[in-house]
């Protein structure tokens, strides 16, 4: 049995974070977070509140903690929308700023 895997697209956001990115350590660290993620999209941690429906995944690396900040959608084609990634610092304010 073959497992459909969730279609993965990105924020606009999200697109210029990776593409500033210049650790190719901490790149490799995300993509292995997204391939899981595509995997099984609920293995993040289910917001509440303002950022309801929103989904949180920690990426470890160089002992810093780097978020990644997703949408499931159901119907139809599986999909994933990483809204937004970055340090843990401030970044639940920045993602409500984003989804206003």
């Amino acid at each position: 049995m073959k497992l459909k895997m969730y279609e993965i697209k990105f924020s606009t956001a999200a697109e210029k974070y990776f593409k500033k990115l210049k650790e190719k350590p901490l790149l490799k660290a995300y993509k292995d977070a997204i391939i899981r993620i595509s995997r099984d999209p609920y293995i993040g941690e289910k917001k509440h509140g303002d950022l309801n429906g929103v989904y949180g995944y920690d990426v470890h690396y160089s002992g810093v903690n780097y978020e990644l900040a997703y949408l499931i959608y159901e119907q139809d084609d599986k999909k994933v929308v990483v809204l937004l990634a970055g340090t843990r610092e401030n970044f639940y304010d920045q993602l409500k700023r984003y989804l206003k």
